[in-house]
């Protein structure tokens, strides 16, 4: 496994990218609500990054290849049963009661920032609340088990074991994933027990990667749309995803990612 240790210089720059990719969200959260699309959500977060911030929304052309285009918006914005990579559409508007993810990444002087939040929209149902409340719940505590000596399958076991817990699945397609100048480099980072001694490693100061649990309130399974992209559970039941960049000091973590209303 080839994890890039990232220098204290390289770390600093990391800090700027991921403050900024938290302020995208804050910058949001008062336009979440009923009636407005998703393209016009992902419109604002675009408009912010490259004209405030002066920086690049990495999603957009992500991924593309001869034969497929890449991503076509600048944020991934799942609503309900969409587990991740949602596409942003004028069409797609919000309603009472939706849960919904809004996934943000910035690049600033060459490094990325990573980080999703959950929205509820207008008078959620109880059953949906508690869902977006447990996948927040996982992903702290997956960061708890951030730290020089532990293994990278100690942050999947705690969340797993606390989806379960709670009579949920996680879902285990998509992962967590290494971060800097690459968006998606080593290591991955799984968020259910199964890890091997191919894809574990003892986690070291300087390492740098993504927490982003994904957890369904019914079965694990998740099926990919006809759009290459989107991809939904697989018995249409809610799904919701909380996500930070992580990164390992000498005695802990930092949460490059963090929000103005949280304590870390």
């Amino acid at each position: 496994m080839n994890v890039t240790i990232k220098s204290s210089e390289d770390l600093e720059k990391m800090r700027i990218a991921g403050r900024l990719a938290a302020d995208v969200l804050e910058m949001i959260e008062p336009f979440v609500k009923p009636g407005v699309s998703t393209g016009e959500l992902d419109q604002r977060c675009h408009d912010y990054i490259v004209n405030v911030q002066k920086a690049i929304p990495a999603p957009l052309h992500y991924g593309a290849a001869p034969g497929r285009p890449g991503f076509p918006k600048s944020t991934c914005i799942s609503i309900n049963q969409v587990v991740c990579h949602g596409i942003p559409s004028e069409d797609k508007l919000l309603k009472t009661g939706d849960i919904v993810n809004i996934d943000v990444t910035v690049i600033k002087d060459g490094f990325h920032g990573d980080t999703s939040r959950m929205f509820l929209v207008g008078d959620v149902q109880p059953f949906n609340r508690r869902l977006v409340e447990v996948t927040q719940e996982c992903l702290y505590l997956g960061i708890e088990q951030v730290k020089p000596g532990n293994r990278l399958s100690d942050i999947g076991r705690v969340i797993a074991r606390h989806a379960h817990a709670n009579h949920y699945s996680v879902v285990e397609e998509y992962c967590g994933h290494g971060i800097g100048r690459v968006f998606h480099e080593e290591p991955q980072v799984i968020h259910y027990e199964g890890y091997n001694e191919k894809n574990d490693c003892v986690l070291q100061p300087g390492m740098t990667f993504t927490i982003e649990p994904m957890i369904n309130a019914g079965k694990k399974g998740t099926k990919l749309l006809g759009d290459g992209w989107t991809a939904v559970t697989r018995d249409r039941r809610p799904s919701a995803q909380w996500e930070h960049t992580i990164a390992v000091t000498a005695d802990g973590y930092e949460v490059l990612t963090r929000r103005s209303d949280e304590n870390f």
